[in-house]
């Protein structure tokens, strides 16, 4: 499976989430932001790639949506419900991720 997480400028939790999921057996992990000044900008290349795309808030897929409307149209997607308030690896941060992307790893 392949994994795309999205936040707004890949910088904390997009970030975290592929760092924490990358060596997980069968599955492939990226991540991207939705700002101009994202580390990692979402391309429509990206987006076909995944599989599934997990993204921290509700307007990041709104963003995507708007911007790639092709792309994400048949897309499986989740929206996390992770706000923008933890810093790179905060315990609190990987303890969501792990509590919200586990389901999709099992099987």
């Amino acid at each position: 499976m392949k994994l795309l997480f999205v936040c707004s400028r890949n910088q904390w939790r997009s970030r975290t989430a592929e760092d924490l999921f990358k060596n997980r057996s069968g599955i492939e992990v990226r991540s991207a932001g939705t700002e101009p000044s994202a580390r990692i900008r979402v391309t429509a290349k990206l987006i076909d790639w995944a599989d599934l795309i997990l993204v921290m808030e509700k307007r990041h897929w709104q963003r995507l949506s708007e911007r790639f409307p092709n792309e994400t149209a048949d897309k499986n997607f989740d929206i996390l419900d992770i706000p923008d308030e933890y810093g790179y690896m905060d315990p609190e941060l990987v303890e969501m991720l792990e509590v919200a992307v586990g389901p999709y790893l099992i099987g």
